[in-house]
This record gives C-alpha cells, sequence and structure tokens, in this order.
C-alpha cells in the first residue's frame, strides 16, 4: 500500500509546484504613444527614466505590432488573440463577435484572477469580463485626467497570494487632450520634429504638451513597478509594456503607415528572461494570449486563435517568431470610408489602398468638435503654410492622396517617407508580399471595400456581424 501513497505523495507535490509555477502577469498599457518617441526607441524628446530602465531590466521587442491602429480593435486584439475580422472588432467603437472570449475566460480558467485598472474600450461586456479594479481613469475624454490612485491596484495584486493575479492597467496618457504633465520641461525651439510631423510653431507647441504627457505616463509606469516590488511579487511577476498606436498627429494613429502599427513592447520576468537584450522577432498583439496561457500552463480551449506563443523568444531559446505582420484600417466613424490593408516582414512594408481615387479625411485631426473648436489647432497650419513650404506641403498631400500601392524599405526609412511600389528593381519585393498579404485576407474572410461602410459599423457596434463572414 506505500507504492500508491507515495505516488499521490508524487502528484500532489508536483500539482502544488504547477500551481507555483505560473507567473502573474501585470500588463501595462500607453494610449496613443508612437514607439519610436520614446528614447528606448530612439526617441530623441522623451524624458522616461522608468521605462528606459524597464529596458535594462527585460527584453525589448525592436518588431512588435498591433493589426489596426485604433484604440478599440487593437485592444481586441490583444485580450482575445485574435484579429480584427476574427473576433470583429474592425472599427474604432463597435465591438467583437456575441461569444468571443478573452484574457478573463481563458487565464480564469487556469485559477488566475484576471483585472483591468483604467481605460476598458472593450465591447461587449460578457466577452470581456475584467474584475473592475479602480483607481486609475477610465475615460480618454478627459481635462484633466483624474489624479490615480494606487490602492485598488495595491489591494489587487496583495489579495489572496496563492492565487497567480493577471492585471491590465491601461493608462491614458499621452492620448489627446494633452493636459497632463509640465509642457515647460519641452521648450518649443529645443523640440527635435521627426520627418513626418509638419515644422510649425503650433505643431511644436503641442508635441510639446504631448511629450510632457509621455513623461507623466513614465512616472505612472515608475509607480506601478514600485508598488510591485513593495508586494514582494515583483520576481514572480512577467511585466508587459506597450505603448498601443501611434499618437494623434498625422501619419500615425488611423492609419497602416509603420508609425501607426508599430508598438514598443518591454517583457521582464527575473530569472526568466535575460535582461537589457533586444530582439527583432516579429510578433503581435495576438500574440500575447497563446503566450500568457503557454507559460500558465494551458492552451486555448475550443476557440481559435490567430496568434501563437512567443514564450521561446522570452526564454532566449529562439530569435524569431513570425515571418509577416498584418494589418489594416477601416475608416467609419473616424471619417468616410477609406479601407487600407498592409504586410510587413519588419524590414519592408507593403500597404494597398482600396479606394485610391478618394481623399482621406480624418475628423479627429482635421474635424471639428461640437463645442466649434478645432480638434487639432495645429492642423490649420500644415495647411496653411503648404504654399511656401514645400515639405509641409508633401507631408498634406501624404496624408489625404494616397496611390493605390506603397512600399518602403522601413529598416532604412523608419517613418515610410520614400514610396518605392513603383520601382522595377522592388517589383519581387513587392509581389512577395502582396502574394501573402492576399493569403492572409482570403484566411480572415476579408470582403475588402464592401466592409467599410456606415451599416456594417453600426451593425458590429449592436453585435450583428452579419456583414462580413466570420473566418
Amino acid at each position: 500500500m506505500k507504492f500508491p501513497l507515495v505516488l499521490c505523495l508524487q502528484c500532489l507535490v508536483f500539482a502544488t509546484l504547477s500551481i507555483a509555477a505560473k507567473p502573474n502577469v501585470l500588463i501595462i498599457l500607453a494610449d496613443d504613444c508612437t514607439y519610436n518617441d520614446l528614447p528606448v526607441y530612439d526617441g530623441k524628446n522623451a524624458l522616461t527614466p522608468n521605462i528606459d530602465r524597464l529596458a535594462k531590466e527585460g527584453l525589448t521587442f525592436n518588431r512588435a505590432y498591433l493589426s489596426e491602429a485604433m484604440c478599440q480593435p487593437c485592444r481586441a486584439e490583444l485580450y482575445t488573440g485574435q484579429f480584427p475580422l476574427r473576433n470583429g472588432c474592425a472599427w474604432n467603437h463597435s465591438a467583437s463577435r456575441p461569444g468571443t472570449t478573452s484574457l478573463p475566460q481563458h487565464l480564469g480558467a487556469l485559477g488566475y484572477r484576471v483585472g483591468l485598472a483604467g481605460k476598458s474600450h472593450v465591447l461587449p461586456e460578457a466577452s470581456y469580463p475584467f474584475e473592475n479594479v479602480p483607481g486609475f481613469d477610465s475615460s480618454c475624454v478627459r481635462n484633466p485626467t483624474q489624479v490615480h490612485e494606487l490602492t485598488g491596484t495595491r489591494e489587487f495584486i496583495r489579495r489572496q497570494k496563492e492565487e497567480p493575479f493577471c492585471l491590465v492597467v491601461a493608462l491614458v496618457e499621452p492620448h489627446v487632450p494633452w493636459v497632463m504633465g509640465d509642457a515647460k520641461q519641452y521648450p518649443p525651439r529645443k523640440i527635435q520634429l521627426p520627418p513626418n510631423i509638419a515644422d510649425t510653431p503650433k505643431t511644436r507647441e503641442d508635441f510639446g504638451r504631448y511629450l510632457a504627457e509621455i513623461t507623466y505616463m513614465d512616472g505612472q509606469v515608475g509607480q506601478i513597478l514600485a508598488l510591485l516590488q513593495e508586494s514582494g511579487l515583483a520576481e514572480d511577476t512577467l511585466v508587459l509594456f506597450s505603448s498601443e498606436q501611434g499618437s494623434q498627429f498625422p501619419g500615425n494613429k488611423w492609419t497602416n503607415w509603420d508609425t501607426g502599427l508599430h508598438t514598443a513592447l518591454i517583457a521582464r520576468w527575473p530569472g526568466k528572461i535575460t535582461a537589457g537584450k533586444r530582439t527583432d522577432a516579429i510578433v503581435q498583439y495576438a500574440d500575447v494570449v497563446p503566450t500568457l496561457l503557454e507559460l500558465a500552463g494551458g492552451a486555448p480551449q475550443g476557440v481559435v486563435l490567430d496568434g501563437s506563443s512567443f514564450a521561446p523568444v522570452l526564454y532566449g531559446e529562439k530569435e524569431t517568431h513570425r515571418a509577416y505582420a498584418y494589418g489594416l484600417h477601416n475608416n467609419i466613424p473616424e471619417g468616410p470610408a477609406y479601407p487600407i490593408r498592409t504586410i510587413s516582414d519588419g524590414e519592408y512594408r507593403y500597404i494597398r489602398n482600396l479606394t485610391p481615387g478618394e481623399i482621406y479625411i480624418e475628423k479627429h485631426v482635421m474635424g471639428i468638435q461640437k463645442n466649434g473648436e478645432l480638434n487639432n489647432p495645429y492642423w490649420p497650419t500644415w495647411v496653411a503654410t503648404t504654399g511656401d513650404q514645400p515639405a509641409t506641403y508633401n507631408l498634406v498631400k501624404r496624408y489625404i492622396t494616397r496611390p493605390a500601392e506603397e512600399l518602403y524599405h522601413t529598416a532604412d526609412d523608419p517613418y515610410e517617407m520614400t514610396n518605392l511600389a513603383t520601382e522595377a528593381k522592388y517589383a519581387e519585393i513587392k509581389q512577395k508580399l502582396a502574394a501573402e498579404m492576399d493569403r492572409w485576407l482570403r484566411e480572415q474572410g476579408d470582403p475588402g471595400i464592401p466592409q467599410d461602410t456606415h451599416e456594417a459599423h453600426q451593425a458590429a457596434k449592436q453585435g450583428n456581424h452579419v456583414y462580413f463572414p466570420k473566418p
């Protein structure tokens, strides 16, 4: 009788070790922060000592992407492990398909407490049943941001330490309005503007306020990490920091250019992830859920995920992950229909504008608020200087009129200012990327132009996704 008893004891010990081995997960999200405005990605202006320190303690991904440069679709992708067309949230201010499952269901089934502090911006609620963790502003429509408070986050992390936790802290900086932080740190005349941003006095002033919000966001990152350290659980916690999509300046958010879809991603897990390293492995937001499931010892149950685990990259066992990163843009409700599709192999990016004869209009950049004020007062200064500033003229033209195809050598041209699509020597590269993008679009059931309509957006917002087939 001793032999079965030994086996039972061994099973008990193994089960206990397995539970203990599950890492806690802390995901910190910025909001509308262009990845290469951060010093860790060669940003020239922003002061971010806490993010810089996190990078020194972890692994920095040079080629991390999301599929759609809008708040709601990219978060739905991050939480579900599915691309926009599969989970159904393929427009801003819409909703995922009924029955979609996300981090709370996936990790909850493995014994995790799964909470969210700050901005949610995903629907329907049944698909995203995060525990609400108070203390951080939940709305990006604020002036000023509510002062954050760490009590709720502290209590969530420390509660029931025998159970692993997954906590998303979704900050609202540096989303507009840029009202937080100390803009005096960034005198307009000293700012080094990126080449995709027009140089006007008003733009410099607003860019300084945007940079101040990045620094304010960085301070929040430092406070959250300090709280984790004080809890005694830092050694057992995988920390992921991401900058979300690009900023609201023209050419970043709401585009398929690299400055819209490329995101910062830093991973820290003491003793498991080698500190101070960088990787060129291509990953997407859709890969996060399967990665966390693998690290927690689980697997997706009854659901098709578009992502795959990059745990071997975290452990330093592999230097590559995806061959390609995919992206799309549906402009409604942000403006008139303007569907765009893209693919990147990390070095080159191919973009297809499905309605190149139309003018691209983004109302949050170019429009007027309900109170009659301009959304972005710097935009008229771009338009006003196009007559005597050729560089500004080209930026405005680039933004509102697009060719049918674009191809960029992003590795050498990170702001994608030189379109190579018509150059014969790049024809083979363009053909290869276009063919792979077409394969992905077929796999995802993308109907193309008919998808981006007001009727389709309203239907998705109400949970009715009949306007495009499920993959």
